[in-house]
């Protein structure tokens, strides 16, 4: 079989049980939503360094995907939510423009899934030392941990990063 014949099939042994899948998680109403979710985990799935015809357990591969999908898809709700929050805060001279709010919003995702696989402490020390300018005693004292353990949290972030940034 080639490898064409065996990726079309592995698409259509799995796709009428990823929608289904989709739709007893999320408890979606909409066919066509579990549809667009099971697409994106195909799409994932094909464009993945993984071998597909490969894989042992193929729903258990393609669930694992779509659950990954799904606390993205949440976390940039969370991460828009959390945007919109503060700029409406701010007087409306002062409100970015359409395109800067879709720019940072952009960068806040991408920023999102470069910290994505990071313990909790290395990416709240992070993220408090970047985005909120704090310094490593504060950030210590917010973590209770010590400056040198914030250090080492920021250099174990920033090299996770670079290695997520070289795959």
């Amino acid at each position: 079989m080639s490898n064409s014949a065996g990726i079309d099939l592995f698409i259509r042994d799995n796709q009428f049980w990823l929608v289904r899948f989709l739709q007893n998680k999320l408890k979606l109403h909409s066919h066509h939503d579990a549809q667009d979710l099971s697409q994106d985990t195909f799409i994932r799935a094909l464009t993945s360094s993984t071998d597909l015809l490969e894989v042992k357990e193929p729903r258990a591969y393609l669930a694992t995907i779509a659950n990954r999908l799904i606390i993205d898809k949440a976390r940039r709700k969370r991460i828009e939510q959390a945007y919109i929050e503060a700029q409406s805060e701010l007087p409306q001279a002062q409100a970015p423009s359409c395109e800067t709010v879709l720019e940072t919003m952009q960068r806040l995702e991408a920023l999102s899934r470069l910290l994505e696989g990071l313990a909790d402490k290395p990416r709240r020390a992070f993220l408090m030392a970047r985005l909120d300018g704090m310094k490593y005693k504060e950030i210590a004292a917010a973590l209770d941990v010590s400056e040198s353990m914030v250090q080492k949290y920021i250099a174990q972030t920033l090299l996770h990063c670079h290695s997520q940034l070289m795959d």
